[in-house]
């Protein structure tokens, strides 16, 4: 909610337009586990339709005669705008994707991302988070080995 608050105060979404709400779980699974635990949960409360991209492509299958999947474009962030911008396939070497694993990882480590991928106050939020989770002699957080 922290940073939720401070994308509001940098003014990146308008705090008299825009509604925050609390979706009812961490958003902790990360990929197509995630995303399915969103898609009931939206089926749950009677949505009939939800938004991916194609990476998501494979589990939407088995939902599709209960939800109506509506394909968006992928965002990423554009080194020449020096901002996120709509994926321009005709120009894939001026795009850095930034998966929230990476972008965790990140500020695990209290390095930046890119200059325009996410308002100052907000990154700053992320950071002071995951440095109060486990200090370490080296001030980075280890990486989780898979088991």
């Amino acid at each position: 909610m922290k940073q939720h608050e401070k994308v509001l105060e940098d003014g990146v979404l308008d705090p008299e337009t825009t509604v925050v709400s609390i979706f009812p779980s961490p958003m902790h699974y990360a990929g197509p586990t995630e995303v399915q635990w969103h898609a009931k949960a939206r089926i749950k409360q009677g949505l009939t339709f939800t938004l991916l991209v194609e990476t998501q492509l494979a589990w939407a299958i088995q939902l599709r005669n209960v939800i109506c999947m509506m394909q968006i474009t992928v965002a990423a962030y554009d080194k020449t705008q020096g901002k996120m911008a709509f994926f321009d396939a005709s120009r894939p070497q001026d795009f850095v994707f930034i998966s929230g694993t990476k972008m965790r990882m990140l500020a695990k480590n209290k390095e930046n991302p890119p200059d325009g991928f996410m308002c100052p106050g907000g990154w700053k939020v992320l950071v002071e988070y995951y440095d109060s989770l486990v200090p370490t002699t080296s001030g980075k957080v280890p990486v989780a080995v898979p088991a």
